[in-house]
């Protein structure tokens, strides 16, 4: 029978080929950087309208926070200062923590967008309003 207890140093099983976690880092922060431009842009697009700005300023400010995290993160992976971590990770929570806010306020938005929608059609169900009132007459 075969040994499968893993040591401390050991963290997968030895057939398994692990990348070295600086490329890993490498390649993250590219990927990073490149949805750090796409929100910066986008953002920057949703701003060209009033109503675009309240969500493209958001987006604007996740993007910096992800670009800022990813050149923290490429710092890392060259150098192995754990500063340089720290301050990836705390950059990508900011980042998350205002998608976090994002994803709160669109919840919010979409219950009283149904709420408006639920009221609108039983109003033009009931009959209330004139200019609906064909829509009765023809039930």
């Amino acid at each position: 029978m075969e040994n499968t207890e893993t040591t401390p140093n050991q963290v997968y099983p030895p057939n398994v080929q692990v990348l070295d976690f600086s490329s890993i880092l490498t390649r993250m922060s590219k990927d990073m950087t490149f949805l750090a431009i796409f929100l910066i842009v986008y953002g920057a697009l949703s701003c060209l309208t009033i109503i675009g700005a309240l969500i493209g300023v958001p987006y604007i400010f996740a993007g910096l926070r992800m670009k800022e995290s990813a050149e923290h993160f490429r710092n890392y992976a060259f150098g192995n200062n754990v500063a340089e971590l720290h301050y990836a990770i705390e950059r990508q929570q900011r980042m998350f923590f205002i998608f976090k806010v994002l994803a709160i306020i669109a919840i919010v938005l979409l219950v009283f967008v149904i709420i408006f929608y639920s009221w609108l059609i039983s109003v033009i169900l009931s009959g209330n309003l004139p200019m609906f009132q064909h829509f009765n007459d023809a039930v």
